[in-house]
Protein backbone atom coordinates (compact mmCIF):
# COMPACT_ATOMS: atom_id res chain seq x y z
CA UNK A 1 0.00 0.00 0.00
CA UNK A 2 1.23 3.46 -0.87
CA UNK A 3 2.73 5.28 2.17
CA UNK A 4 0.71 8.38 1.34
CA UNK A 5 -2.47 6.32 1.34
CA UNK A 6 -1.53 4.86 4.71
CA UNK A 7 -0.90 8.30 6.13
CA UNK A 8 -4.25 9.53 4.81
CA UNK A 9 -6.06 6.52 6.29
CA UNK A 10 -4.34 6.96 9.64
CA UNK A 11 -5.24 10.64 9.72
CA UNK A 12 -8.85 9.81 8.84
CA UNK A 13 -9.06 7.19 11.60
CA UNK A 14 -7.55 9.59 14.12
CA UNK A 15 -10.08 12.28 13.21
CA UNK A 16 -12.93 9.81 13.60
CA UNK A 17 -11.70 8.74 17.03
CA UNK A 18 -11.34 12.35 18.12
CA UNK A 19 -14.81 13.24 16.85
CA UNK A 20 -16.35 10.19 18.51
CA UNK A 21 -14.87 11.18 21.85
CA UNK A 22 -16.20 14.72 21.54
CA UNK A 23 -19.67 13.45 20.66
CA UNK A 24 -19.52 10.94 23.51
CA UNK A 25 -18.75 13.76 25.93
CA UNK A 26 -21.76 15.81 24.81
CA UNK A 27 -24.04 12.77 24.84
CA UNK A 28 -22.92 12.12 28.42
CA UNK A 29 -23.98 15.67 29.24
CA UNK A 30 -27.31 15.07 27.50
CA UNK A 31 -27.82 11.92 29.59
CA UNK A 32 -26.99 13.78 32.80
CA UNK A 33 -29.55 16.48 32.05
CA UNK A 34 -32.30 14.06 31.05
CA UNK A 35 -31.70 11.94 34.15
CA UNK A 36 -32.14 15.02 36.28
CA UNK A 37 -35.41 15.87 34.51
CA UNK A 38 -36.70 12.31 34.82
CA UNK A 39 -35.88 12.34 38.52
CA UNK A 40 -37.90 15.51 39.07
CA UNK A 41 -40.80 14.32 36.93
CA UNK A 42 -40.92 11.06 38.86
CA UNK A 43 -42.32 13.08 41.76
CA UNK A 44 -45.68 13.30 39.95
CA UNK A 45 -46.51 9.90 41.42
CA UNK A 46 -46.51 11.31 44.93
CA UNK A 47 -47.67 14.87 44.21
CA UNK A 48 -51.30 16.06 44.61
CA UNK A 49 -52.96 17.33 41.44
CA UNK A 50 -52.89 20.99 42.48
CA UNK A 51 -49.12 20.81 42.99
CA UNK A 52 -48.37 19.33 39.55
CA UNK A 53 -48.14 22.68 37.66
CA UNK A 54 -45.41 24.07 39.99
CA UNK A 55 -43.57 20.76 39.69
CA UNK A 56 -43.63 20.92 35.89
CA UNK A 57 -42.49 24.56 36.01
CA UNK A 58 -39.50 23.49 38.11
CA UNK A 59 -38.44 21.15 35.30
CA UNK A 60 -38.73 23.69 32.46
CA UNK A 61 -35.29 25.26 33.03
CA UNK A 62 -33.81 21.79 32.54
CA UNK A 63 -35.52 21.51 29.18
CA UNK A 64 -34.14 24.90 28.17
CA UNK A 65 -30.67 23.88 29.35
CA UNK A 66 -30.89 20.69 27.33
CA UNK A 67 -31.13 22.77 24.16
CA UNK A 68 -27.55 23.96 24.63
CA UNK A 69 -26.36 20.36 24.46
CA UNK A 70 -28.33 19.50 21.31
CA UNK A 71 -26.77 22.59 19.74
CA UNK A 72 -23.31 21.43 20.81
CA UNK A 73 -23.87 18.02 19.21
CA UNK A 74 -25.14 19.61 16.01
CA UNK A 75 -22.02 21.75 15.78
CA UNK A 76 -19.80 18.65 16.01
CA UNK A 77 -21.46 16.66 13.20
CA UNK A 78 -20.04 17.20 9.70
CA UNK A 79 -22.56 17.96 6.93
CA UNK A 80 -24.51 14.95 5.64
CA UNK A 81 -23.18 12.64 8.38
CA UNK A 82 -26.21 12.52 10.70
CA UNK A 83 -27.00 8.86 9.99
CA UNK A 84 -23.41 7.85 10.53
CA UNK A 85 -23.37 9.05 14.13
CA UNK A 86 -27.01 9.08 15.27
CA UNK A 87 -26.86 5.77 17.19
CA UNK A 88 -24.58 7.46 19.71
CA UNK A 89 -27.42 9.64 21.00
CA UNK A 90 -30.64 7.86 19.96
CA UNK A 91 -31.45 6.53 23.45
CA UNK A 92 -30.67 9.89 24.99
CA UNK A 93 -33.01 11.67 22.58
CA UNK A 94 -35.79 9.18 23.26
CA UNK A 95 -35.54 9.97 26.96
CA UNK A 96 -35.55 13.68 26.19
CA UNK A 97 -38.70 13.25 24.05
CA UNK A 98 -40.32 11.36 26.91
CA UNK A 99 -39.61 14.26 29.30
CA UNK A 100 -40.92 16.89 26.87
CA UNK A 101 -44.09 14.96 25.99
CA UNK A 102 -44.84 14.13 29.64
CA UNK A 103 -44.52 17.81 30.54
CA UNK A 104 -46.91 18.68 27.70
CA UNK A 105 -49.46 16.11 28.86
CA UNK A 106 -49.27 17.32 32.46
CA UNK A 107 -49.68 20.93 31.31
CA UNK A 108 -52.35 20.70 28.62
CA UNK A 109 -53.49 17.08 28.49
CA UNK A 110 -52.54 16.96 24.81
CA UNK A 111 -50.02 15.10 22.67
CA UNK A 112 -46.88 16.97 21.61
CA UNK A 113 -46.27 16.57 17.87
CA UNK A 114 -42.97 15.52 16.32
CA UNK A 115 -42.35 19.09 15.14
CA UNK A 116 -43.16 20.53 18.58
CA UNK A 117 -40.94 17.97 20.30
CA UNK A 118 -38.08 18.90 17.97
CA UNK A 119 -38.58 22.58 18.78
CA UNK A 120 -38.76 21.88 22.52
CA UNK A 121 -35.38 20.14 22.29
CA UNK A 122 -33.91 23.07 20.38
CA UNK A 123 -33.60 21.19 17.07
CA UNK A 124 -33.98 23.40 14.01
CA UNK A 125 -35.29 22.45 10.59
CA UNK A 126 -32.15 23.72 8.87
CA UNK A 127 -30.04 21.23 10.87
CA UNK A 128 -31.59 18.17 9.21
CA UNK A 129 -28.49 16.98 7.34
CA UNK A 130 -26.44 17.08 10.58
CA UNK A 131 -28.81 16.68 13.54
CA UNK A 132 -32.54 16.00 13.65
CA UNK A 133 -35.20 14.06 15.57
CA UNK A 134 -36.15 10.94 13.57
CA UNK A 135 -39.75 9.73 13.75
CA UNK A 136 -38.54 6.44 15.22
CA UNK A 137 -36.95 8.13 18.25
CA UNK A 138 -40.05 10.30 18.72
CA UNK A 139 -42.27 7.19 18.73
CA UNK A 140 -40.02 5.42 21.23
CA UNK A 141 -40.37 8.45 23.49
CA UNK A 142 -44.17 8.27 23.19
CA UNK A 143 -44.19 4.61 24.18
CA UNK A 144 -42.20 5.46 27.30
CA UNK A 145 -44.76 8.20 27.96
CA UNK A 146 -47.59 5.64 27.90
CA UNK A 147 -45.61 3.36 30.23
CA UNK A 148 -45.33 6.23 32.69
CA UNK A 149 -48.97 7.25 32.39
CA UNK A 150 -50.15 3.72 33.17
CA UNK A 151 -48.20 3.98 36.41
CA UNK A 152 -49.63 7.44 37.07
CA UNK A 153 -53.19 6.13 36.63
CA UNK A 154 -52.67 3.85 39.62
CA UNK A 155 -50.86 6.36 41.80
CA UNK A 156 -53.34 9.17 41.08
CA UNK A 157 -56.09 7.07 42.66
CA UNK A 158 -53.91 6.52 45.72
CA UNK A 159 -53.70 10.32 46.04
CA UNK A 160 -57.47 10.68 45.70
CA UNK A 161 -57.49 11.95 42.12
CA UNK A 162 -60.14 9.66 40.63
CA UNK A 163 -60.63 11.61 37.40
CA UNK A 164 -57.03 11.33 36.21
CA UNK A 165 -57.21 7.65 35.19
CA UNK A 166 -60.18 8.50 32.95
CA UNK A 167 -58.26 11.33 31.28
CA UNK A 168 -55.24 9.08 30.88
CA UNK A 169 -57.38 6.29 29.41
CA UNK A 170 -58.81 8.55 26.70
CA UNK A 171 -55.41 10.03 25.89
CA UNK A 172 -53.68 6.64 25.67
CA UNK A 173 -56.45 5.04 23.58
CA UNK A 174 -56.29 7.92 21.09
CA UNK A 175 -52.51 7.55 20.94
CA UNK A 176 -52.77 3.79 20.49
CA UNK A 177 -55.25 4.28 17.64
CA UNK A 178 -52.74 6.55 15.92
CA UNK A 179 -49.94 4.02 16.37
CA UNK A 180 -52.20 1.31 14.92
CA UNK A 181 -52.38 3.20 11.63
CA UNK A 182 -48.60 3.28 11.23
CA UNK A 183 -46.71 0.71 9.21
CA UNK A 184 -44.13 -0.21 11.83
CA UNK A 185 -41.32 -2.21 10.24
CA UNK A 186 -38.70 -1.69 12.94
CA UNK A 187 -38.71 -4.84 15.09
CA UNK A 188 -37.82 -3.12 18.37
CA UNK A 189 -40.40 -0.40 17.84
CA UNK A 190 -43.02 -2.96 16.85
CA UNK A 191 -42.42 -5.04 19.98
CA UNK A 192 -42.63 -2.00 22.21
CA UNK A 193 -45.85 -0.92 20.49
CA UNK A 194 -47.36 -4.38 21.06
CA UNK A 195 -46.52 -4.07 24.77
CA UNK A 196 -48.78 -1.00 25.01
CA UNK A 197 -51.75 -3.38 25.17
CA UNK A 198 -50.67 -4.31 28.70
CA UNK A 199 -50.50 -0.65 29.72
CA UNK A 200 -53.97 -0.03 28.29
CA UNK A 201 -55.35 -3.07 30.14
CA UNK A 202 -53.80 -1.80 33.38
CA UNK A 203 -55.37 1.63 32.91
CA UNK A 204 -58.75 0.15 32.00
CA UNK A 205 -58.73 -1.90 35.20
CA UNK A 206 -58.16 1.26 37.24
CA UNK A 207 -60.96 3.09 35.39
CA UNK A 208 -63.30 0.15 35.89
CA UNK A 209 -62.51 0.04 39.60
CA UNK A 210 -63.12 3.74 40.27
CA UNK A 211 -66.26 3.64 38.14
CA UNK A 212 -67.58 0.55 39.95
CA UNK A 213 -67.04 2.29 43.27
CA UNK A 214 -68.72 5.40 41.85
CA UNK A 215 -65.65 7.47 42.63
CA UNK A 216 -65.68 8.82 39.08
CA UNK A 217 -67.73 8.44 35.92
CA UNK A 218 -66.19 7.56 32.55
CA UNK A 219 -66.43 10.38 30.01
Amino acid sequence: MDPQDLEFINDSLDRDVELREKIKEEVGELDRKTRSMVGLLNKIHSTPQDKIPPLVDSVRPGLQDLQTTTTAIYELIPPDQFWRWKEMWSNSMRNAVFCATLMEYLTSGTLMSLASASAALGIREEWKNRFTLPAEDYLHGLITLVNELSRLAVNAVTLGNYEEPIRISKFVKDLFAGFSMLNLKNDTLRRRFDSLKYDIKKIEEVVYDVSLRKLAHPA
